[in-house]
């Protein structure tokens, strides 16, 4: 179960798990329905199923840069702490106000930018990988790819996007209470300081497993 360390994340844990029964009953990307004709997202919950929030969550630093992110506290932080710490170290150094996290406006271009909202996704570089732009070079797609298998489809990349591909966004990808998420958050927890080659055999292949998983979606 995540770390819940003052009472205001208490607060949007509870929050959280209050609505896990209703996330339970309908598909992550059912959620896009509350985007309005204007497209202001009108929902209480963002499209991953995460409960919109009326206070900044919870400011953590990436390892090793002077870049932050406002996130959800606990599994989610550290989850989306791994992804942005092996994009520092493995495909462009990041600086202070070079990620995007939480945010409180409702004024949406796609519905996953309404994950924002819930404190479940970033936007590494949005000036260098704005929606639409292919910023990254392949062996950089294949540290992505690397990365989000390490995360073991928990977290979504925007770069995967049909619609609106924005390969600086990455989100989580399931609903809270979803036992992956404590999973994925310990697994990456013992992942700091290790530099693993993309290109190995067996990272390659669940690299590629989980892409196809992916797409299908």
């Amino acid at each position: 179960m995540p770390s819940v360390e003052n009472p205001l994340q208490r607060r949007h844990f509870l929050a959280g798990m209050a609505v896990v029964a209703v996330a339970g009953t309908i598909g992550l990307n059912d959620a896009g329905a509350a985007a309005a004709a204007d497209g202001r997202w009108t929902g209480a919950l963002t499209q991953n199923g995460w409960p919109v929030l009326d206070q900044a969550p919870k400011t953590v630093r990436v390892q090793g840069s002077a870049a932050t992110m406002t996130v959800v506290a606990g599994d989610v932080a550290v989850i989306l702490e791994h992804v942005a710490r092996r994009f520092h170290y493995e495909i462009e150094s990041l600086a202070a106000g070079q990620i995007a996290g939480y945010r409180t406006d409702r004024a949406v271009a796609t519905p996953t930018a309404s994950n924002y909202l819930s404190g479940t996704a970033i936007a590494i570089r949005p000036d260098l990988f704005p929606p639409g732009a292919e910023g990254l070079f392949p062996f950089q797609v294949a540290v992505v790819r690397d990365i989000l298998a390490d995360c073991d489809g928990v977290v979504r990349w925007g770069g995967d996007d049909k619609t609106a591909a924005a390969q600086g966004h990455f989100q989580i990808d399931v609903r809270p209470g979803d036992p992956a998420l404590h999973r994925v958050a310990a697994a990456v927890s013992g992942l700091a300081g290790l530099m693993p080659d993309p290109n190995a055999p067996d990272r390659l292949r669940r690299s590629r497993q989980l892409a196809a998983r992916q797409a299908t979606r």
